[in-house]
């Protein structure tokens, strides 16, 4: 799968052992993060990301800052994104399950490295389950286009 992947520098280090984690498992991975505790601002990071993910260059991103919140808002802001921001698996899963989510953030402060391949895995294996699952996210994609048409 082809994955696009970014950080903040509150987050470089745990976005380095997820990219090789990735890498390691056979993935793509696009990387428009930071590579160096250097300050950057994550909003310009989650939109690269999301971009990546809207265009079809990327399949689903990943993004990480400090508590994976205010990446994940950021992200959100981006037409055609469902970013969830979350901090165990199941959240992970579910979001892919029930939400359609084509990325999700997490927080390098919240979360370690084998938590976060964890929620990566879960995220990655997970389809979306359609059926009455599909219908919210057209309600959900209905008010994105709503917002854009006022």
């Amino acid at each position: 799968m082809k994955i696009a992947i970014g950080n903040d520098h509150a987050a470089y280090e745990l976005k380095h052992h997820i990219l090789k984690y990735l890498q390691d498992k056979g993935h793509e991975v696009i990387n428009f993060g930071v590579d160096t505790g250097e300050r950057t601002d994550y909003p310009c990071r989650a939109e690269d990301v999301a971009k990546a993910v809207t265009s079809g260059q990327a399949e689903r991103g990943i993004v990480i800052c400090g508590t994976g919140v205010g990446i994940s808002i950021a992200a959100n802001k981006v037409h055609g994104i469902r970013c969830a921001c979350v901090s165990e698996p199941v959240s992970a899963r579910l979001c892919r399950a029930h939400n359609d989510c084509n990325m999700i953030a997490f927080g390098a402060r919240i979360v370690g490295p084998q938590l976060a391949e964890a929620i990566v895995d879960a995220f990655l294996e997970t389809e979306h389950e359609g059926g009455r699952h599909a219908e919210r996210v057209k309600l959900i994609m209905k008010l994105e286009q709503e917002q854009t048409t006022h």
